[in-house]
């Protein structure tokens, strides 16, 4: 049995943890926010749920459509989102391309999508599981040279050690791989991952949600156009979605707006109030919504999609038991990153 750390509780790090927990090691996964999920996030307001990450997901891969069908309660979590087509508009507003059904099945978990992942940490013990612990540092366990030692503050900023781990997992963005190691003991670079995770490219993305309460009135089905989900050529906007067509979202209208990776980083430091304006000017463009909103609200992905995979499905230093997991070593999906951690769980 091997001590193992996990930093990153989204769909990669989740998944390496079952697996090896089942095959009978300890593992210990520390996650900064203070829940699980990593993109596969929901914002929870008064007004009805808000998925501000991966809007969906598909099922393409025979051992994620195992485990989804196999783990007990899940197949209750997952429901197909029955959105009919899937537009693409230009910068006004304008069908590009005719509507047509989606190749594959989009499926949503219910009431959020976090809400999968939240369901499958419960095999770990709640001691194990350490919610708002952001680890900032890889150190040697000055008790045992051969393990390793994490250094974390939570949201309180109080300072902890966690000592005596065999194994660290990283799955967590690329960058952030790369910020962690430059911090860490000269020992973790040993690995020689550095130079290949710095070829990974990660691109940000601003996401902005929005509410019409108004639009519950009797009588009225919703605001704006008929299609629930669209993509866009539009200079700010690439995704638009209605939270409320997805099944068991509440019936108040609300709608997600994701930018485009460029515009987000031309404006990823500007000030959030002048984002919001810019973002839901160009939602009106699209939708022909001039409503004002009964709520919105914003969030800014740092590392959102990869533009630039590493093009294998981990990385696993069995010498150190230093190893990397995450969408972003294949791809961008929910599957890539459930692939990533299996991967390097089994390899381990």
């Amino acid at each position: 049995m091997k001590n193992i750390a996990i930093i990153g509780a989204g769909m990669a790090g989740i998944t390496a943890a079952r697996t090896l927990l089942k095959a009978g090691h300890k593992v210990t996964l520390f996650e900064k926010s203070l829940s699980a999920g990593g993109r596969m996030a929901t914002r929870s307001t008064l007004l009805g749920n808000f998925d501000h990450g991966a809007q969906y997901f598909t099922v393409r891969d025979p051992r994620f459509e195992l485990a989804i069908n196999t783990v007990h309660g899940t197949k209750e979590l997952i429901k197909p989102w029955s959105v009919t087509s899937v537009r693409v508009l230009d910068a006004h507003g304008s069908v590009l391309e005719a509507a047509r059904p989606p190749r594959e099945p989009h499926f949503v978990a219910k009431p959020g999508m976090n809400a999968l992942l939240e369901h499958w940490s419960k095999p770990i013990p709640a001691k194990h599981l350490l919610m708002g612990e952001q680890v900032n540092t890889i150190q040697v366990d000055p008790k045992d040279s051969k393990k390793w030692l994490l250094k974390t503050s939570s949201k309180n900023n109080k300072l902890k050690n966690h000592a005596g781990f065999d194994h660290v997992i990283m799955a967590i963005p690329a960058p952030q791989i790369v910020e962690l190691m430059m911090q860490s003991t000269p020992k973790i670079q040993e690995t020689g991952f550095l130079k290949t995770l710095k070829q990974v490219e990660m691109g940000p993305c601003w996401t902005l949600m929005i509410a019409f309460p108004q639009a519950s009135q009797p009588g009225l089905a919703h605001l704006g156009p008929q299609w629930n989900a669209a993509k866009s050529t539009h200079h700010r906007i690439a995704w638009l979605s209605r939270e409320s067509s997805k099944p068991a979202r509440g019936s108040i209208e609300r709608w997600t707006i994701q930018a485009n990776t460029a515009w987000s980083s031309e404006h990823l430091h500007d000030d959030p109030s002048r984002v919001t304006a810019k973002l839901s000017k160009g939602f009106s463009e699209l939708t022909g919504i001039y409503a004002e909103p009964g709520r919105s609200e914003l969030h800014r992905w740092l590392y959102a999609k990869t533009i630039k995979p590493l093009g294998q499905s981990f990385l696993w230093d069995a010498q150190l038991g230093v190893g990397t997991c995450g969408d972003w070593h294949i791809g961008h999906r929910v599957e890539d990153a459930f692939v990533s951690g299996l991967s390097l769980a089994l390899a381990i």
